[in-house]
């Protein structure tokens, strides 16, 4: 999943530090997590945090190389950054661009390169070359501190990294490692450590969840113990690959915490393309998983990953990936165009696509995936939802509420009076859907 998320945090209390750090994100929630993490360890320490276009002392870029365009970004921000920097600041990139192109990175000699297994130590990188320090990284993938909410009402939890499975068109077991599973009890603290902070949502993340294994426990093991931390919260997981997903992980989803949606990667509706790929499932089986989470809940929402143009693809294969967003009523697709990724085995793969081709593809896509989000999200209208309210805007009786329902999906409440906060559940009933590309649920109060 490609994003772009330039964070802006607000001054935390303290003022250990007047020096000030600023954050761009690039790429998948796991990524947003780490950069929050890293944002809490500096503003816990007295740093103020501040706009990536304003002034600060260090600038820390979080990459992504998951596709060429992933790579183009995090070339023009870290060359943003570098060019805009006063000539006092550092400038710290790391993430998944960082180790497969540190060489590229290194030879303008102002920028600090941190390799993914490094970036848990950022904060004391950077805190120590103030200092007049240098330190030296320590610790593991896993050693990143809870978030507060800096960002988000939402709280991020990392459970997993890195990834086994070496599909064929997938650099990330090469920049974000072999597969590990962080250990269960250190999870249980973490949610427990969110919820005590105030945290109303917290969302399980890592490369390559469903192959969580620790101890003996597995990925359904550890959302049951997740779910048993007390307090009023709910539960989201993020991105989730299909394999191994069993009846028992799917009854879970009968727990109120446990919010009804998933990231579910589908990739393509073909099986010939899927097997071309290395997934480690076929279309029937991705269609089973859909079915046994819709029996608990049918309007569970699915949103998912399309890649298009990928080496070989036919007309027919694409066919039956539009008819897959249509047959399955995705809430959201993220569409990307197959990207040649250097080192990988569908760089050496017959039959890759003009341009052309996979644009037009990609353009068919979003018109299908578009209809299946409206359509999707029309199905919630004259429903009730949990709303977690992120933001509120406005003064005396123009109130506006914004946030996500327990689907995940964006919800606003106009025109209200009273005192209302962030980081609170409140319960709506959904009167119609705005217009647009992406239309929110709009919605009013129940007493």
């Amino acid at each position: 999943m490609e994003a772009d998320l330039p964070t802006t945090l607000p001054h935390a209390g303290g003022d250990h530090h007047s020096r000030r750090v600023a954050f761009a994100t690039l790429g998948c929630k796991l990524n947003q997590h780490e950069t929050d993490s890293i944002a809490t360890a500096f503003s816990r320490a007295g740093y103020r945090i501040v706009d990536f276009n304003d002034s600060a002392d260090a600038y820390v870029l979080n990459t992504c190389t998951v596709t060429n365009r992933a790579d183009r970004k995090s070339r023009n921000l870290a060359g943003r950054a570098l060019r805009t920097a006063p000539s006092h600041a550092i400038v710290v990139v790391t993430g998944c661009y960082v180790d497969s192109h540190r060489d590229e990175l290194e030879s303008d000699g102002r920028t600090i390169v941190v390799a993914n297994e490094d970036k848990h130590a950022v904060f004391e990188l950077v805190d120590a070359h103030f200092r007049g320090e240098v330190a030296r990284p320590h610790g593991s993938v896993f050693d990143f501190d809870t978030p507060d909410q800096l960002f988000h009402t939402r709280t991020t939890i990392k459970v997993q990294d890195g990834c086994d499975n070496f599909c064929t068109f997938c650099i990330i077991p090469a920049v974000r490692g072999r597969a590990q599973s962080r250990p269960v009890d250190a999870v249980e603290s973490s949610v427990a450590a969110a919820v005590d902070t105030g945290a109303r949502e917290v969302v399980l993340t890592g490369v390559n969840m469903s192959r969580y294994a620790a101890a003996g426990v597995d990925f359904t093991g550890l959302v049951e113990r997740v779910l048993a931390v007390p307090g009023d919260f709910r539960v989201r997981i993020s991105s989730l690959e299909p394999d191994r997903l069993t009846d028992r992980f799917f009854a879970l989803f009968s727990d109120p915490k446990l919010a009804p949606h998933l990231h579910l990667c589908l990739q393509s509706g073909s099986d010939r393309v899927l097997l071309a790929m290395r997934r480690q499932y076929t279309f029937d089986e991705y269609v089973r998983a859909a079915q046994s989470l819709r029996a608990i809940d049918p309007l569970f929402n699915l949103t998912t990953d399309i890649i298009v143009g990928f080496p070989g693809e036919t007309d027919a294969d694409f066919q039956m990936t539009l008819d897959a967003i249509d047959r399955l009523c995705f809430g959201h697709v993220h569409t990307f165009i197959y990207s040649v990724r250097r080192g990988t085995r569908a760089e050496r793969m017959p039959g890759h696509l003009p341009a052309s081709v996979a644009t037009e593809r990609s353009a068919r896509v979003r018109q299908h995936a578009d209809r299946a989000k409206r359509s999707y999200r029309s199905s919630l209208v004259g429903l009730r939802q949990r709303l977690l309210v992120e933001r509120v805007d406005g003064v005396q009786d123009r109130v506006r509420l914004t946030g996500l329902g327990q689907h995940y999906v964006p919800v606003r409440v106009d025109g209200l009076s009273g005192d209302w906060h962030a980081n609170r559940f409140v319960d709506v009933a959904i009167d119609s859907i705005d217009s647009g590309d992406d239309p929110a649920l709009l919605a009013s109060p129940i007493p």
